[in-house]
């Protein structure tokens, strides 16, 4: 093999990840709790939530201090449908301080906010409420073990018994732009430079409020199914890689993407729309690595422009309609659908390694159809939209039947797959290979290292066996044709680094199987999943049932790939941490479940052995500092005013005395950071008009250094605007502490000077 030459930059780079590394290796030790407790540090809200742990997912604080059940609504039982109940809370978070999840990018970190994050419920029982299913969708990156472990025990301390493990899902949404944070295993506690109980405790707390809302406003009502293909968003980011699936295969699809949505249609007995749920594959990657704002990218964009439509009078984020566009097929599927070029040149990059012939794979980037993020992530969204309404509004087939699901917690590095009737292989433990560390064509890492990558590298594997140690042959061989990178199946401090243990569930409504996967599967792989699950229900007596796949549920494992698409090891390949038959062991297990549904023998399943929870977490490299405003200043004054007069499609304008926005996050007093507000003449009083989960407006804060801070809200002015006198207004929220007290977190406003906005 050639010798490999590194570019000065590259040295540099190089040099300072090992410094990063060895300092982050050092920082273990000393970040290590030791007060017996996961808190990294006390919340100061008192949320009315347990924060003790429990060390294992079938213990909890409340198996020795159990609380009374919630009280069940009456329910209405002498109809045809199901109870349906919608529930929609805040869970953003963090909006600084905080790394955001997805694209694994050093310094892309939270400054601002563009949309809030909302955790959406639904609920749905038989007549007589005895069986249910509640799916949750998420706008963050995805669940993780913890996040829903964390879930399931306040909802047993809560309900009992109603909700279960086997019959809640949590999905996330796959958002690249949510805050990290709310990890247990060591590579996403490293990748989110820590665990932030702050965030963690809002998400978990939102999630609930979701839940709770649900099931508080159950009701009798009609759920209804359609189907319909998107076209114009989506292109197969690994299309060299699907093109290694049988070429007899593919001749049956149409796209190498998933085009498929499926609808839910929820409306009660007197046609009222309670919400909808919409599966569709896509990535949320719109918004690139180069952003810093938190936003629910182009599927919240969709649920955005839904619940505005039917919520017509509220706020955003607010309104009885609930819709969720939740994750599905999308593991190689992008939204920039420009495809990649070399942005030094201009040509296409579209090859088998994603690389350029100046500069390398970092130089190969994806594009969307706007003039920039912003503008390609609100182009996919309103076309993903647009088809979700039209399904919606055609809906016509009523899902009728019975209420059902099942769950198991599997050891997925121990499965034994039968490929047949004589001959067997095995599942890996976790490891990933060189082209994870490639990053794909929506973000880049800037590393060395391409796609495809099928062959180890001298300087990464002496890097990597001084720092982490060598791999076993038998991790090395089970992995093959995966170059290993790292290991993280054979390493375990302070805690392992991927899960051993791992959620699979199947929840069904009549004809309708929602299927919750802990990854994201490739196209073709969630096409083989699809149809052995339907099959093996058709030969149970199930016959014509619709699989939802539902991505990004209740824990994260990568990446799920074919066994042919696994030998061309690009990113996915590279992410698929159970090795090459990881597919095939899913398809066994899910065909299980749908098999125990269908033959109403769920309860002689073995629940699987429960996953771990670990109570000593490395706190988050950031610390809490005192915030300051300029000397002659406070919290919350204008230091850039607004103009006295704007048109509409200009931007207004203003800076205040800012303080750190993650302390809103402890001291949820305002819910949220910026309004827009309009004076009406005949109230002689200021109305919102916009909040900060409007696409509309954006926070940005600006940190300073000794805690000084700047707050700018801006309001894109859109064409719906009103002419008349507005101001905006910035809510807020500064750390004080005196000597030998502790600190407090304390409330403050500020008031921008009344502008005009004029139409013409």
């Amino acid at each position: 093999m050639a010798k490999r030459a590194f570019s000065t930059l590259e040295t540099f780079l190089i040099f300072l990840l090992v410094m990063m590394t060895a300092i982050t290796v050092a920082l273990l030790s000393l970040l290590f709790i030791t007060s017996g407790t996961i808190e990294n540090h006390k919340d100061s809200g008192n949320h009315g939530f347990l924060t003790t742990q429990p060390t294992s997912a079938s213990q909890s604080p409340t198996d020795t201090q159990a609380s009374p059940a919630t009280p069940e609504p009456p329910l209405f039982q002498n109809f045809s449908g199901y109870h349906i109940g919608v529930g929609r809370a805040d869970c953003t978070g963090q909006v600084s301080d905080i790394s955001l999840m997805g694209f694994g990018k050093a310094g892309q970190n939270a400054q601002g906010l563009l949309t809030r994050l909302y955790s959406r419920a639904f609920i749905m029982a038989e007549p007589d409420g005895s069986n249910r299913v509640v799916f949750v969708s998420i706008e963050i990156g995805m669940v993780s073990q913890r996040l829903r472990l964390e879930v399931m025990s306040r909802l047993k301390s809560k309900y009992g018994s109603l909700y279960r493990r086997d019959n809640v899902i949590l999905s996330g949404t796959h958002t690249h732009s949510g805050p990290a944070g709310f990890f247990q295993y060591t590579l996403f506690v490293l990748a989110s430079e820590g665990f932030s109980n702050r965030t963690f405790e809002y998400m978990v707390s939102g999630i609930l409020k979701s839940i709770d809302i649900a099931h508080q406003n159950m009701k009798p009502g009609k759920i209804f199914i359609n189907k319909g293909n998107v076209f114009g968003v989506q292109i197969n980011r690994s299309p060299s890689s699907y093109l290694h699936n049988p070429q007899s295969e593919r001749a049956r699809y149409s796209s190498n993407t998933e085009r498929e949505m499926i609808v839910l249609k929820m409306v009660d007995l007197n046609e009222v729309e309670l919400g909808l749920i919409s599966w569709f594959g896509i990535h949320p990657v719109s918004m690139n690595n180069t952003n810093h704002l938190v936003n629910s990218d182009n599927m919240g964009y969709a649920s955005y422009l839904f619940e505005q439509e039917k919520n017509r009078g509220y706020l955003p984020g607010q309104g009885p309609f609930v819709a969720a566009f939740a994750s599905s097929i999308l593991g190689d599927v992008s939204p920039n659908i420009l495809g990649p070029h070399c942005i030094d040149t201009g040509e296409s990059c579209d090859n088998a390694n994603s690389t350029c012939p100046i500069g390398g794979p970092s130089m190969c980037i994806a594009k969307g159809p706007g003039q920039d993020m912003l503008d390609s992530t609100q182009i996919i969204g309103l076309a993903i939209y647009q088809k979700a309404k039209e399904l919606y509004t055609s809906a016509s087939q009523k899902v009728t039947g019975q209420v059902a699901s099942a769950h198991q917690w599997v050891n997925m590095t121990d499965v034994t797959v039968w490929l047949n009737s004589t001959h067997t292989v095995k599942t890996c433990k976790p490891a990933l290979g060189y082209s994870f560390a490639a990053g794909t064509i929506d973000g880049v890492s800037g590393l060395n290292i391409t796609q495809g990558t099928t062959e180890t590298d001298p300087f990464w594997e002496y890097f990597r066996n001084q720092l982490l140690g060598r791999p076993s042959q038998e991790i090395k061989d089970c992995h093959k044709p995966k170059p290993v990178l790292l290991h993280t199946g054979e390493l375990s401090r302070p805690h392992p680094w991927h899960p051993d243990i791992v959620d699979v569930q199947i929840v069904t409504l009549g004809s309708l199987a929602i299927t919750a996967v802990p990854g994201e599967v490739t196209t073709m792989s969630g096409r083989r999943l699809q149809e052995a699950i339907q099959t093996e229900f058709a030969s149970h007596g199930m016959k014509d049932m619709t699989v939802a796949i539902s991505g990004l549920c209740n824990v994260y494992t990568h990446y799920i790939t074919t066994y042919e698409e696994y030998q061309a090891q690009r990113y996915e390949a590279a992410s698929t941490v159970y090795g090459p038959h990881t597919l095939s062991a899913y398809i066994q297990l899910f065909k299980a479940l749908a098999k125990a549904i269908a033959t109403d023998t769920v309860a002689n399943m073995s629940s699987g052995p429960d996953p771990p929870v670990f109570k000593q977490l490395i706190a988050p490299l950031i610390p809490n500092i005192v915030d300051r405003a300029p000397i002659g200043r406070k919290f919350g004054d204008v230091l850039e005013p607004v103009k006295p007069e704007y048109r509409v499609g200009e931007v207004v304008e203003v800076t205040f005395v800012g303080a750190n926005p993650k302390n809103s996050a402890e001291n949820r007093s305002h819910e949220t950071f910026l309004t827009v507000e309009k004076y009406e003449d005949t109230t002689a009083a200021w109305h919102i008009m916009y909040n900060d989960a409007s696409w509309d407006t954006r926070f940005y804060w600006h940190k300073g250094a000794f805690g000084w801070s700047n707050a700018t809200i801006q309001w894109h002015i859109p064409d719906t605007a009103q002419a008349g006198i507005y101001r905006i207004r910035y809510f807020g929220h500064n750390r004080k502490q005196e000597i030998l007290k502790s600190a407090v977190i304390l409330s403050f406003e500020g008031t921008s000077s009344a502008f005009e906005v004029v139409t013409t």
